[in-house]
């Protein structure tokens, strides 16, 4: 079934494009949410204005992503957590916590964008890819060292000054 979508929807299509789908989905899911309607030429005028607005829209999103992407690329996150002697986190570090960091440091970063295969429950250097776009990926470096060796050095070393 060719439906006419009224929004864009990842791995779909962009608003004002003509699609085809299976009648199922069309039927009851795009159709009754307002997210696609039957094509007319009525329809298709309707949204030709918008459809212009949103593409200008896109481009202005995909270049500020791409600025994003050259500043991100090789950043380096450093996350203190608590560990056991050998190295093993009491917890993990998720993509909420790596998209946090990366957000103090000033990079315009979502959870969404940070991919982890699984958590990571290890002290150490860990390489971790971020996906701004479908087809704009970034390496960044997760560096976890253990709360409790960082703060018994500091420790250590004030009285002796």
């Amino acid at each position: 079934m060719k439906v006419l979508l009224c929004d864009d929807i990842e791995k779909l299509g962009f608003l004002g494009d003509i699609v085809e789908v299976k009648t199922g989905y069309a039927r009851n899911y795009l159709i009754p949410q307002g997210l696609a309607k039957v094509p007319s030429d009525g329809n298709v005028r309707s949204l030709a204005n918008e459809k212009a607005a949103r593409s200008e829209q896109r481009k202005l999103e995909r270049r500020r992503l791409e600025k994003v992407l050259a500043a991100v690329d090789g950043a380096e996150a450093v996350l203190s957590r608590l560990a056991n002697e050998q190295g093993h986190l009491f917890g993990s570090v998720t993509e909420k916590d790596i998209a946090e960091n990366l957000r103090a440091q000033g990079f315009e970063i979502t959870d969404e964008m940070v991919r982890l295969g699984e958590h990571v429950k290890e002290v150490g250097t860990h390489e971790v890819s971020l996906r701004l776009a479908s087809d704009m990926t970034a390496k960044v470096k997760v560096v976890v060292v253990a709360e409790g060796q960082a703060v018994e050095a500091d420790s250590e070393q004030k009285p002796e000054e």
